[in-house]
């Protein structure tokens, strides 16, 4: 591949509006020094990519890819390029075929697998970029409940997001996969469908691409402002993606921990691999973060993680003694002191009672039994997600803002006890004025049709 001629901002002239401008993409994009290093592969908008796909606008990056939106001009569809980051020819990163076409053999629709792949070669060719095709989703958890959708007016979207992740994960541990990376940013809300707009129209729903030239690389490209999806085209069905780390139970592997360290089960600084256990505890604190609003443990690296944890939730194992390990950082022998107790304004109690706006204290103590189903220092004391779902708790702290499980209870009901595999009695039970044990009638009619 012949390096293009790139053309040079360096020497330009700025005035105040431009420099404002320039400093407003910096600020919301990856960062520059990551194309002088070649790890991102430049791009410019418009540019055609394996003679088939055309840039159109930039969806996000993260540290191991930058994300794009393209028209496929072969199946005349708008898909998302995830281009990662430059690898030496004959090595690959990223996620791993044997796992995505292994997922696409499980036929769910809530788990984001990519449908084509291809290579980018880099400057002299010496390195390569894989280049991943997925449908295009809406914005992650992360973009969206971490700068909006306040507990005060968005808990249904809130524990909607909550509910459909847990499901997903059912699915994916059923297929016997280990996520191993689970936070917000790997959890997509839907987006309706662009395909019947041209360039123009998509535009003016999403805004053009606010960008600037980044000067002399091996080849021209642009440091463009990822776009901002607006809430009208937004769907309320949420996904899970994201499968670069995922692994078949089981699987050893050599870098234990997860980043972030918030998101981490505790065995996991303990020498213990990625398992089904691990990626419930990574689950009950996205949920705890969706439910309250702010994330109960606030520590970063491991040593203020582990302290946070012990001083929410008391003493770690005394069998992992010993066995701490993150980087460089040094364990605290008091975390295994089996006579310590948790701090009084640090409990999970204290954690709930700070949520805003304030719940009573009936649901206070609802949403601790259903952190404690969970948050276990021991694994296999952790509750697994077919087993949340079926859970009374739950179901009751769900169906207080996420309204549409009412609807579907109704809709089992109708369908009748026993044809909709509810044992007959059951049916009585649902018709209560106790939500607890409608939410439980309800989970059974849903898992055992297979929502």
């Amino acid at each position: 591949m012949e390096p293009a001629t790139a053309v040079s901002s360096e020497d330009e002239e700025w005035d105040s509006d431009e420099l404002d401008e320039r400093d407003e993409i910096e600020a919301n994009s990856e960062p520059v020094d990551r194309y002088d290093s070649k790890l991102y592969y430049p791009l410019t908008i418009g540019e055609v990519l394996d003679k088939r796909y055309k840039i159109v606008h930039k969806l996000g990056w993260g540290g191991c890819s930058t994300v794009w939106m393209a028209h496929d001009t072969r199946e005349r569809k708008y898909v998302a390029l995830k281009i990662l980051t430059s690898a030496m020819r004959g090595h690959r990163h990223g996620e791993s075929d044997a796992i995505n076409e292994h997922l696409q053999g499980q036929r769910k629709f809530n788990l984001v697998t990519y449908h084509e792949a291809f290579v980018l070669l880099a400057g002299k060719g010496l390195h390569v970029h894989r280049v991943l095709v997925f449908p295009v989703m809406g914005p992650s958890l992360d973009d969206t409940c971490g700068l909006g959708m306040p507990t005060s007016t968005h808990m249904h979207y809130r524990m909607s997001a909550a509910w459909q992740l847990l499901l997903s994960l059912k699915d994916l541990h059923k297929a016997k996969v280990v996520h191993r990376d689970l936070n917000p940013g790997a959890v997509m809300w839907g987006m309706k469908s662009l395909d019947e707009y041209d360039t123009t129209d998509i535009y003016q729903h999403l805004g053009r691409p606010r960008q600037f030239d980044l000067g002399r690389l091996w080849k021209r490209g642009d440091l463009v402002k990822p776009m901002t999806i607006p809430e009208t085209l937004r769907e309320d069905n949420s996904y899970l993606g994201d499968f670069g780390m995922a692994i078949k139970d089981g699987t050893p592997v050599t870098t234990k921990v997860q980043t972030p360290t918030i998101f981490c089960a505790p065995e996991r600084f303990h020498k213990a691999d990625p398992s089904f256990a691990s990626d419930m505890w990574s689950y009950m604190c996205i949920f705890a973060w969706l439910y309250l609003g702010f994330h109960p443990v606030r520590g970063r690296g491991g040593v203020q993680v582990m302290s946070d944890l012990v001083d929410t939730l008391g003493p770690l194992p005394e069998k992992w003694r010993g066995d701490f390990k993150y980087y460089d950082q040094q364990g605290d022998d008091g975390w295994y002191d089996q006579s310590w107790v948790p701090v009084e304004h640090e409990t999970l109690m204290s954690e709930v009672a700070r949520r805003q706006p304030a719940v009573s204290q009936e649901e206070q103590e609802l949403v601790v039994r259903v952190f404690e189903k969970v948050f276990y220092f021991e694994p296999t004391s952790r509750w697994t997600a077919a087993q949340l779902l079926e859970d009374p708790d739950f179901i009751d702290l769900m169906g207080r803002y996420y309204f549409w499980i009412w609807r579907m209870l109704d809709v089992v009901i109708q369908m009748g006890g026993m044809h909709s595999g509810v044992p007959q009695e059951a049916t009585v039970v649902a018709t209560s004025t106790n939500p607890s044990a409608s939410a439980t009638l309800l989970t059974i009619g849903l898992l055992q049709h297979q929502y």
